[in-house]
């Protein structure tokens, strides 16, 4: 069985997260989610449990970052094409997302930036596979 992975995100409104991610087409994981919580699906291995402020303070002693004013973390995604770069972008910013970083082309790699309506940071790139296959 492949190692999975499950982020957790505080989120100040849990419904206005989930509607953003649905835009994007990503769904949610029912049996890991409430009315607190929403797994989104990623991938078959990939998940970020969104948890409301209020459900993520019950797993940290620490204060939760005000993702607004500081970088906690930044999430990357691949993509399969350029395109499908800048259509995954292009709808998070037109459905309540926030500009990020600036686009960064360097031809066998592109990639482009989002905040989402908590302003956690999301990367998504594209590398050509022709460039990677050259790597050991």
């Amino acid at each position: 069985m492949p190692q999975m992975i499950f982020l957790n995100l505080p989120v100040k409104d849990l419904e206005t997260t989930k509607g953003f991610f649905a835009k994007l087409g990503y769904s949610f994981n029912p049996q890991f989610s409430d009315d607190r919580t929403a797994c989104l699906v990623i991938s078959d291995t990939i998940f970020a449990m969104l948890l409301e402020e209020s459900r993520f303070k019950e797993f940290t002693k620490k204060e939760i970052a005000d993702a607004a004013t500081t970088t906690e973390v930044i999430l990357a995604l691949s993509a399969e094409s350029r395109e499908k770069v800048d259509e995954l972008v292009d709808t998070a910013l037109a459905s309540g997302g926030h500009p990020a970083g600036e686009t960064q082309d360097l031809g066998f790699m592109y990639g482009r930036s989002f905040q989402d309506p908590d302003h956690h940071n999301w990367e998504v790139v594209w590398m050509d596979p022709s460039a990677v296959e050259g790597q050991s």
